[in-house]
């Protein structure tokens, strides 16, 4: 008997066969799956909304809480905010497809389904809402759903798509976390509390403007009345440089509740230059010069994760 094999008819020229094909190009379409459900999470959103949920809590417990809640809290916290991203995709998924920013995510893409990406909205939120339920308490579940409810309903369906003033009222989503994380250590919310939340409030303005500065054809072409689409650039530089002059004050108006210089010298410091690239942006775009917005807008990501680093410091030493 001959001990060479025959080659399949089938496959003449020698290529890979079907079978032994199956298994790379299985495990790319799996992992390009599980990269889109992933994708509909926003999960730069989520590390943000993180960053100020942790120093909340460890002023919150005057140190470090119990490692226990913080994974929970974490966790909950991260399942929460990608279940109103997933459903935002989900209702948005009209205007993304008309958007450049956009029409690459999941849904407008086809790579997600309508209803799986729905389905998989409603999981994890439910998800997150019993588990801050069974393990923290009532209140941090409570605004936990009500921020979810808020982001999605309120915002996403009605506010981003009628008024300009959407970048405001949706503030309170995103700063929501500092509430959160606060709740699930004290059971309550303090002055401070309510201090960091203001600071996250005011910050979103002076964050998100100039973005939608950037992307300003984009939101017009979806019939999204975003502040720079509908109004003046003096009025959006007037909005831009209050909230920013608001999010400093508003931050060193924490300092005396329970925080100390540690907190307050870097929030000074930082501050003060937020306020000075504000002015920076705005003064170039009144003169009609060439603007890059998004200088502004990355520095503010970096001016909130410092404030909150020393938040964090601060509680613990």
């Amino acid at each position: 008997m001959s001990m060479i094999t025959e080659r399949p008819a089938s496959n003449p020229a020698g290529q890979p066969s079907a079978r032994a094909a199956e298994g790379p190009v299985a495990r790319r379409d799996v992992r390009a799956i599980i990269s889109a459900y992933v994708a509909l999470t926003k999960p730069r959103i989520v590390e943000l909304l993180l960053v100020t949920t942790v120093p909340a809590m460890m002023l919150a417990d005057g140190g470090l809480p119990s490692l226990w809640l913080m994974a929970v809290v974490l966790v909950g916290g991260s399942l929460a905010a990608g279940a109103a991203s997933v459903l935002n995709c989900y209702i948005d998924r009209d205007i993304d497809q008309l958007m450049r920013r956009t029409k690459r995510r999941p849904l407008p893409a086809h790579t997600v389904s309508p209803r799986s990406a729905l389905v998989f909205g409603l999981v994890l939120a439910a998800i997150s809402i019993v588990l801050m339920a069974a393990f923290t308490n009532l209140l941090a579940a409570g605004l936990t759903l009500a921020a979810i409810v808020y982001y999605d309903v309120v915002y996403t369906l009605w506010l981003k798509r009628s008024t300009p003033t959407n970048t405001f009222w949706g503030g309170a989503c995103g700063a929501a976390p500092v509430l959160i994380g606060w709740a699930a250590v004290t059971g309550g919310l303090a002055p401070a509390a309510w201090g960091l939340f203001a600071v996250v409030f005011f910050w979103q303005m002076p964050h998100f403007y100039p973005l939608a500065m950037k992307y300003k054809d984009d939101y017009a072409r979806a019939g999204i009345p975003m502040l720079p689409v509908v109004a003046s650039t003096r009025r959006v530089n007037a909005e831009i440089l209050i909230f920013a002059w608001l999010t400093v004050l508003t931050s060193l108006a924490v300092w005396p509740l329970g925080l100390s210089a540690i907190y307050g010298v870097p929030t000074l410091v930082v501050g003060a230059i937020f306020i000075v690239e504000a002015h920076r942006l705005c003064r170039r775009a009144t003169r009609g010069e060439a603007v890059k917005p998004m200088r502004l807008f990355h520095w503010s990501t970096t001016y909130l994760t410092i404030v909150f680093v020393a938040v964090a410091l601060d509680a613990l030493i």
